[in-house]
């Protein structure tokens, strides 16, 4: 028998939430490099799991299937392509940068702890790991019914990170920003638990479709309803197609989130302290997009193509509406919430243009969206802690008391706007080039957004960084050692993927390709000189 090396990536941060919010009361510093330990150990698997990887074999690899409740067709399946190993890495990468910037961030309320029972600091960190545990085995999963469970348990954990451990920079009364924090926290639980729901009467839907077409029980292994789809054993009428898929899509679109379904994500970035907001966009809300890729694509190939048009135009306002927003907020980190609603945008755009370089470049995307908003993020976490305000018309003239700290913020600002050489320029050109193929208008209306994009970080800089030194910033502190670690790997991250970006699409381009052969879709024809006279001679008989 194999090492179970995909359950062991999972179970390691998982035994250490448990191990973590285990640890006594007064040993808040043992918990931290605790949990640090097992989230480091955790990117050690996920690293052998990529090592152990093979680009262009077997579709799904690593796997294991173990029957699991066998009445209803479920069993515990695993096995990861190209885009889902280095999904697992990011989220895997991205977790120790989210604890070291943390570190302090539940202190304060352990100064306030009704009773020793009461561990905000061993809660806080066991439920960052519980998180982590429930991502990993989400991009694992090949057993939709597996994939349902854990895709709707992170919520659970999510939901106290961003209530009960939120941010308590502002210039609200504590009472008014508990208020806040509940209100963000419970509007991410109903949005998400509403999709969620949707999805679970579509997988309802799958598994009866199997059990009266191929006989006996029905399934749930997404291996053998692809193959069965494939021979056709299982053919699903287009009225049941649809509807199903519609199930899973919504849910997804929550999740990612796509406009018009986009609602709770400024409220919780905007409430939850930033490494946990990371945690959210960087790692939680990729389960969304990497589902749509995984699942209705592959599952529902005719009901993709069907909904393409209306997805893509959703995609396009959501591109134009993150960014519009974006440059009219006052928060900074709302802002940085809406642009991030502009590039889940892109992302779903290039899965639905059905291209190689759309998919390719909107997987590559999910990567270096997480590690660019990672870093900014971060760093403007940095930023408000100090000033203890997340306003941006507080803030003036950083750069002149904390030059560090506004160079790095420069960076991932810059990142954010995909400037050439840093990673999500990459990304965003494969994008665009793989819609404007198939979808010139869509193509052309998305590129506003680079426009949108360089005056909302660069007004945001300037507001913020550059001039005299505003009152109260003269305090302002530079990064510290720890806030060092945690930003300088970020930035190297962003200019190594941007320049030399072939590891990660080496992994991703088999997975894209096994994916369109899904759905029977190529890539277009070039327009030359030639096919265009022909076109034009046909139109003109």
């Amino acid at each position: 028998m194999a090492f179970p090396l995909l359950t062991v990536t999972a179970a390691v941060p998982a035994v250490g939430a448990i191990a973590t919010a285990a640890v006594p009361a007064g040993r808040r510093t043992a918990a931290k490099w605790l949990a640090l330990g097992f989230s480091l150990a955790t990117l050690v698997f996920a690293g052998l799991d990529a090592a152990r990887f093979t680009p262009g074999g077997a579709r799904y690899q690593l796997t294991e299937s173990h029957a699991w409740i066998a009445d209803f067709g479920v069993r515990y399946q695993l096995g990861v392509d190209g885009i889902a190993v280095v999904l697992v890495l990011l989220a895997a990468v991205l977790v120790p940068f989210v604890m070291l910037a943390g570190w302090h961030d539940a202190d304060v309320l352990d100064g306030h702890a009704p009773s020793r029972n009461w561990r905000p600091t061993q809660g806080f960190f066991a439920l960052i790991l519980l998180v982590e545990a429930m991502v990993v085995i989400s991009f694992e999963a090949t057993d939709v019914f597996l994939f349902y469970i854990f895709f709707e348990a992170m919520l659970v954990p999510m939901y106290f990170l961003i209530g009960g451990f939120g941010d308590r920079a502002g210039p609200k009364g504590e009472g008014e920003q508990a208020k806040q924090r509940s209100y963000a926290a419970v509007k991410f639980l109903l949005y998400n638990l509403a999709g969620g729901l949707i999805m679970l009467a579509a997988v309802i839907g799958l598994y009866a479709v199997t059990a009266h077409q191929l006989g006996g029980h029905g399934t749930f292994s997404l291996p053998q309803i692809l193959q069965a789809r494939a021979s056709g054993q299982l053919r699903l009428s287009s009225t049941a197609e649809r509807w199903i898929f519609l199930g899973f899509f919504f849910a997804f679109a929550v999740k990612a989130p796509l406009w018009p379904l986009h609602t709770w994500l400024p409220n919780a970035m905007g409430e939850a302290t930033a490494p946990v907001a990371v945690l959210l966009t960087a790692v939680v809300d990729k389960v969304g997009t990497f589902a749509m890729l995984r699942y209705c694509l592959q599952l529902f190939p005719e009901a993709s193509k069907w909904a393409a048009p209306v997805i893509l135009v959703l995609s396009v306002i959501g591109i134009i509406y993150g960014a519009l927003l974006a440059v009219g907020q006052r928060d900074i980190k709302r802002l940085i919430a809406y642009a991030s609603i502009s590039h889940f945008g892109f992302i779903i755009l290039g899965i639905f243009a059905m291209t190689s370089q759309g998919q390719g470049g909107a997987a590559l995307y999910m990567v270096n969206h997480g590690v660019s908003t990672a870093a900014w993020l971060l760093v403007a976490g940095f930023l408000i802690t100090r000033r203890g305000s997340r306003l941006i018309a507080d803030f003036g003239g950083v750069q002149k008391v904390a030059p560090l700290l506004a160079g790095t913020f420069l960076v991932g600002g810059l990142a954010t706007l995909s400037l050439p050489g840093l990673a999500p320029f990459v990304s965003e050109f494969l994008v665009l080039v793989g819609t404007f193929s198939r979808y010139p208008a869509a193509g052309v209306i998305a590129t506003l957004a680079i426009v949108l994009a360089a005056l909302y970080v660069l007004v945001l800089y300037q507001r913020t960084m550059t001039g005299p030194v505003k009152a109260g910033n003269e305090g302002i502190r530079d990064l510290r050692a720890r806030e060092l670690v945690v930003v300088a790997p970020l930035i190297a991250l962003l200019i190594f993927l941007g320049v030399y970006p072939k590891p990660v699409t080496d992994m991703i381009n088999p997975a894209v390709k096994d994916t369109l052969s899904d759905v029977h879709r190529t890539d277009p024809a070039p327009q030359t000189n030639a096919s265009l006279t022909a076109a034009a001679k046909e139109s003109a008989k």
